[in-house]
């Protein structure tokens, strides 16, 4: 669990806090192996005798003060009794990880029946859209064909397809066979048939280690419905209106349905993979993407706001059915017309599933990022429960879960993998703050409730029967990490105690949430005047305003944080951030959909991922074998004042080599496979969430435009497209300027 702090000392008091003009808050990656210093958490077992405080429920850790038959809830400072039982286990301190660390990880006794624990199998379910084209097929094929190569054994897959009708198919028998079952056209209606009375669920769910080859087999007979197909269907005849023929939304529900009946007891998750070559558009969850084009500019709505909403309120609710029926959802768009992920994407970031979208099937990363999120560790079934001590308390919440409709504070998570990140931003209880003599420290306590499936061979031999060896288990454990903040005395250390690439998360948080309600336009303008007040505020601070005659003197200030190292990187963030096609205006040519897959990565990335989305890196190396400089601000002239001939620029999502027109034409293009360029390629590629698109360029004999896109410190940030090699510099003079004006 990797827990990261805009601050690392705390604002005494309301009036510090918004004095400084940062957000105060922290990020939290509760499945992250270690946590943000690298160290592991301490393991053990019985997590249930774990003592609890009476007032405030918080665990006990390493800050309480523990006595002979009490002890002193670090949180709220409660004198809290010992039952004998965890007496008698605090005797032998060194056999407690509580008691060693205050990071830690504990097993939790089996809930049910041994038997039923055992059952659980993870089950996952690839539906298909056959509204589509040969090559989305050919794509989703391989796909899906490296699915099964990462799923592990004791896996169930099934293989539904959906357009005017849903398929299902039983590959268990020697041939596959699909049985399908006509979708109502009407936006009410609903399958006329169960599917468990279509096809019994455990027939549809085959077991992956002895059907793969069965599986694929059927994968081969997937086929495009014909426009001829959808519009009979539909009740046209052959010279009638062409009809729509992919009827997502019914397909969904009847197999969140489906799932559902077996949920807790043939599987403890199911993962729905729904592959999508365009908009629903038959059938109910019917979406009108014709709000999507010019008449915006005849009606005179602002695109950027319209655009960004649900249209329905369809998927929300299934969504709901979903996390109820315990199944993530992961849609995997692959179309470059408007599809509307605006209604859509809460299947996924409600469910704890990913949403990816990918403008076409020919250089698509589709098959590898499959790959890759199913061969690393998850948890699912979890909870995620934040407490503070009594001066302060968490404010907003954001990330992919849904909250729980009875407690505060409290996530519910269906799936979570070790890069999932939330963020909570925090506030004072009351005016008095944090006590500047005291010995009590801003405490937070941060448990993580959840499941894992634990194959075969990962038990203990004395855990393992013969009945029980192909079988995987369930083991549920509760992970707590507990921490103490210093407090600031002064401005000056609340300053010098930040972390720009947490202060860079919560902002994109709050620009996500201000644009989805009231706009772009309102995003960008509450960034922009968040940093002329944070700047006006850095410079009262510092006593560097002058006033003469009642006015500020320009000449005295300083507009790039020189005195503080720990703000100084936060103008670039900024002016990279309104560059980012995430705030981008619609009429220069950002796809609506694009920006909501952009929001979905960004919304749930760790702090130095997402700085490297919106501000990429850009190192240089002297040879393929040897770096340079380890870091450059985006523009031409540090391209050209480096002299180094070869760059490597790290944008998170693309990878770009690129060698200048002057390297010499001695140096091996494209840099071999044993290189130190490649190994780092290599290893960033590692250890990413999604398969970044690598990109060799040979200046001056290759189009450099997408390397070249990359130097936004020239680009101006207005949004009137053009560029300018003003564009930082003359941000950096509007910052001033602004401030001047506010500080008036």
């Amino acid at each position: 669990m990797a827990v990261r702090a805009t601050l690392s000392r705390f604002p005494i008091d309301p009036d510090a806090h918004e004095g400084s003009g940062l957000p105060w808050g922290v990020t939290v990656t509760p499945f992250a192996v270690k946590d943000e210093n690298g160290q592991p958490p301490a393991y053990g077992s019985d997590g249930h005798l774990l003592p609890r405080c009476e007032n405030c429920w918080a665990y006990f850790n390493t800050y309480c003060e523990l006595e002979q038959w009490s002890w002193t809830c670090s949180l709220c400072g409660t004198l809290n009794g010992l039952s004998s039982e965890v007496i008698a286990r605090y005797s032998r301190p060194q056999s407690c990880p509580e008691m060693m660390s205050s990071f830690i990880d504990l097993e939790l006794p089996a809930g049910g029946p041994e038997e039923e624990a055992t059952q659980a199998r993870p089950v996952y379910v690839a539906a298909v859209d056959l509204s589509s084209s040969e090559e989305f097929l050919e794509l989703t094929k391989s796909a899906l064909l490296a699915a099964l190569e990462a799923l592990g054994p004791g896996s169930l897959f099934g293989l539904a397809t959906f357009s005017h009708k849903l398929g299902l198919y039983d590959v268990q028998g020697p041939i596959p066979v699909v049985k399908n079952v006509l979708i109502p056209p009407d936006s009410e209606g609903t399958l006329p048939i169960e599917l468990e009375d279509v096809m019994p669920l455990l027939q549809f769910l085959a077991p992956v280690e002895t059907c793969k080859d069965r599986i694929a087999s059927a994968l081969e007979t997937l086929r495009p419905t014909t426009s001829w197909e959808r519009t009979t269907a539909a009740g046209q005849g052959m010279d009638g209106v062409l009809m729509g023929g992919r009827g997502f939304g019914v397909a969904m529900e009847a197999l969140f349905n489906y799932l559902g009946s077996e949920y807790g007891s043939t599987f403890a998750l199911a993962r729905i993979f729904a592959f999508l070559s365009g908009p629903p558009d038959y059938g109910a969850g019917t979406l009108d993407t014709r709000r999507y084009g010019e008449q915006y500019a005849s009606k005179g709505e602002d695109a950027d706001r319209a655009l960004l909403p649900e249209q329905t309120p369809f998927y929300k609710d299934l969504a709901a059915v979903a996390v109820q029926a315990g199944v993530c959802v992961d849609i995997f768009a692959v179309t470059n017309e408007y599809t509307d992920l605006a209604s859509l994407k809460f299947l996924s970031i409600e469910s704890g599933g990913s949403l990816f979208l990918y403008s076409n099937s020919d250089d698509s990363t589709l098959p590898q990022d499959m790959y890759r999120m199913l061969s690393r560790p998850y948890a699912f079934g979890c909870i995620l429960r934040l407490r503070t001590s009594s001066e302060f308390k968490p404010g907003n919440s954001y990330g992919h879960f849904f909250p729980d409709p009875q407690y505060e504070n409290v996530q519910h998570i269906i799936c979570c993998d070790s890069y999932a990140t939330y963020a909570y931003d925090f506030e004072f209880a009351n005016n008095v703050g944090f006590s500047r003599h005291g010995s009590e420290m801003p405490t937070l306590q941060i448990a993580f409730q959840y499941t894992v499936v634990v194959p075969p061979e990962e038990l203990s031999n004395s855990e393992l029967s013969s009945a029980t060896r192909s079988k995987h288990s369930l083991k549920r454990r509760l992970r707590i990490r507990t921490l103490q903040y210093g407090t600031a005395q002064n401005i000056n250390e609340v300053y010098d105690s930040v972390d720009p690439e947490v202060v860079l998360s919560l902002l994109v948080h709050k620009v996500i949430l201000a644009s989805l309600e009231q706009g772009v336009r309102e995003g960008r303008m509450l960034l922009h005047d968040w940093l002329v007040i944070l700047t006006a505020q850095y410079n009262d601070a510092y006593k560097l305003v002058q006033y003469k005659n009642g006015n500020s003197v320009k000449g005295q200030m300083d507009f790039t944080f020189s005195q503080c190292p720990q703000l100084q990187p936060l103008p670039r963030l900024v002016f990279a951030l309104l560059r980012n096609p995430l705030l981008r205006f619609h009429e220069e040519g950002v796809h609506p959909d694009y920006r909501i897959y952009l929001q979905c990565l960004f919304s749930a990335l760790e702090p130095s991922s997402l700085h490297r989305a919106v501000y990429p890196v850009l190192v240089s190396y002297s040879t393929p074998d040897k770096q340079a400089y380890p870091r450059h601000s985006l523009n031409r002239a540090a391209l050209i004042t480096s002299g180094s001939p070869i760059f490597f620029l790290d944008a998170f999502t693309t990878l770009i080599v690129f060698y200048s027109s002057t390297a010499d034409p001695a140096l091996p293009f494209p840099p071999p496979h044993d290189c130190l360029l490649r190994t780092s390629i290599n290893k960033l590629k590692q250890d990413r969430c999604i398969t970044p698109k690598l990109i060799f360029i040979r200046g001056g004999q290759e189009d450099a435009t997408v390397f070249e896109n990359y130097l936004i410190e020239e680009q101006d940030v207005d949004g009137s497209g053009h560029t300018s090699v003003m564009g930082f510099v003359s941000f950096l003079e509007d910052i001033t300027h602004s401030v001047l004006e506010y500080m008036k």
